[in-house]
């Protein structure tokens, strides 16, 4: 089953997306990798919709990717008394450490690190922004506040603490134990939330250990301030949109997605836009025009993937959210001007012989036609700089490691393919060949782009390109 198309879909799995007709639907609707959100659900949960992945990845015979997305150090208020309470504007109200339920006037904030960094003067936003509070007096294990924004206040809602580095680690005590029981299992990509420093992911690096992917979700204002060092650091990025757009100005967050983007294309990293894309289609069958353009801008921006995420765990419309983001990249990737903005804003190849020749295979497939790249990989580092190129033909992805097949789903024009290890040049030519027509990239009397490394299996060393004829013996 190849995909008519480069950037990829990750499509969450929750209540409405739990059984395996469910997950096949979904898969041969266009969902190239399939995400748990360990914010919600028992690790018993988690492990039934990995099994039922791997039994649709078994009966379709192609790499699915599975992302494990932690909680990361959600802040939370505590419980009232009566559940919920109202919050009037003008209003003064307090944050304390009591564990005691609250009330109209007080309620605990169980966190010493945010009383550790706010001042008077800080600003406070309660249940995704929808409260505004300031701080008006504070102690080591207090903060009296004033309401600027009012509304309804429920048990164990979120705060943030916009504009502020919080002296916490971005892996909580669950978030230690969700990660252990996810790499036993055997998920591809582990996506770090709350991300704020470089610190962060080399913490998370330790403890994945090589096992999976690392991915960093952006959704700190303070990690742009790093953004570069972060995204060096990882081996993939989100544009987490939801947080991101709590601690920021609405105008920003555009601005913040584009730069993000870039400076990942630049370093060949995959980044992820996620967060509302759809979220019309959680109670409707179809988008809106804005969402449906809001997809393809990020497909324009040249982001490896984009991200459902309500819309397929709980929505009522999962598999036709799948569909339409399915069409619309396919619209897009068709479309003239965006042809013309990958050839425009190609990536300048490093200045190593790995890049050059991977400049080389964009160049050489789009002057002779090919109808594939088809890169030998036994890292994927090979297909992630052929995908940094952006060129204008599928990647036919082949190794002999499973796990690297799975984590190319996650790549913009990666077909990830497993076959048996490489001996030779000749093994290596002839079997491209084969599996570029077998799954249909191209026909008798077509030709492909071949690169690989020499000697074989040794990672980063891409220094060989063949232009092959595809035979009727193939």
């Amino acid at each position: 089953m190849k995909r008519d198309r480069h950037a990829k879909i990750i499509a969450t799995l929750g209540p409405a997306s739990s059984t395996p007709q469910a997950i096949e639907a979904l898969f041969r609707a266009g969902a190239d990798v399939f995400r748990l959100n360990f914010s919600h659900g028992t690790h018993d949960d988690h492990r039934a919709r990995y099994e039922m992945i791997r039994q649709v990845e078994a009966s379709i015979g192609r790499p699915i990717g599975i992302l494990l997305d932690l909680q990361g150090p959600k802040l939370r208020v505590g419980q009232f008394a009566a559940g919920k309470i109202e919050l009037a504007p003008g209003q003064e109200f307090r944050f304390d450490m009591d564990k005691t339920p609250g009330d109209e006037t007080r309620v605990c904030l169980p966190h010493p690190e945010i009383f550790a960094v706010i001042q008077v003067g800080t600003e406070l936003l309660l249940d995704d922004g929808k409260i505004r509070v300031r701080v008006e007096h504070h102690g080591a294990d207090y903060a009296n506040v004033r309401v600027l924004t009012g509304g309804p206040l429920s048990d164990r809602k979120g705060l943030n603490v916009p504009g502020e580095a919080l002296p916490i680690s971005a892996l909580s005590d669950k978030d230690r134990s969700d990660l252990e029981f996810g790499l036993s299992l055997g998920v591809d990509v582990v996506a770090l939330s709350f991300v704020q420093r470089p610190e962060d992911v080399a913490e998370a690096r330790k403890l994945v250990a090589g096992r999976a992917l690392i991915l960093s979700k952006l959704e700190k204002p303070q990690a742009i301030d790093f953004l570069d060092e972060i995204v060096e650091l990882s081996d993939a990025i989100m544009v987490a949109r939801g947080d991101l757009g709590v601690e920021c100005p609405p105008e920003v967050v555009p601005i913040l997605q584009k730069r993000i983007i870039e400076t990942c294309r630049h370093q060949g990293k995959p980044v992820v836009v996620a967060t509302q894309m759809l979220e019309s289609m959680i109670n409707a069958p179809a988008p809106t025009r804005a969402e449906a353009s809001d997809v393809a801008t990020a497909v324009y921006d040249g982001a490896d993937a984009v991200m459902l995420s309500a819309e397929t765990a709980s929505g009522k419309y999962p598999l036709e959210a799948v569909s339409i983001m399915n069409k619309i990249i396919c619209s897009v990737e068709r479309d003239s001007y965006y042809k013309r903005i990958m050839e425009t804003r190609a990536e300048e190849p490093e200045t190593t012989a790995a890049d050059a020749i991977c400049a080389a295979a964009r160049q050489v497939s789009a002057t002779i036609g090919a109808k594939a790249i088809v890169t030998f990989t036994s890292s994927g580092s090979t297909t992630l700089r052929a995908a940094r190129q952006r060129p204008p033909v599928p990647i036919l992805s082949l190794t002999a490691d499973i796990k690297v097949a799975r984590r190319m789903a996650l790549v913009w024009g990666a077909h990830g393919v497993v076959t048996a290890d490489i001996s030779s040049f000749a093994d290596m030519v002839q079997s491209g060949c084969r599996l570029a027509h077998r799954d249909e990239f191209a026909h008798a009397g077509e030709r492909v782009v071949i690169i690989a490394g020499v000697p074989f299996g040794t990672p980063g060393t891409t220094n060989i390109l063949r232009i092959a004829w595809i035979s009727d013996q193939h």
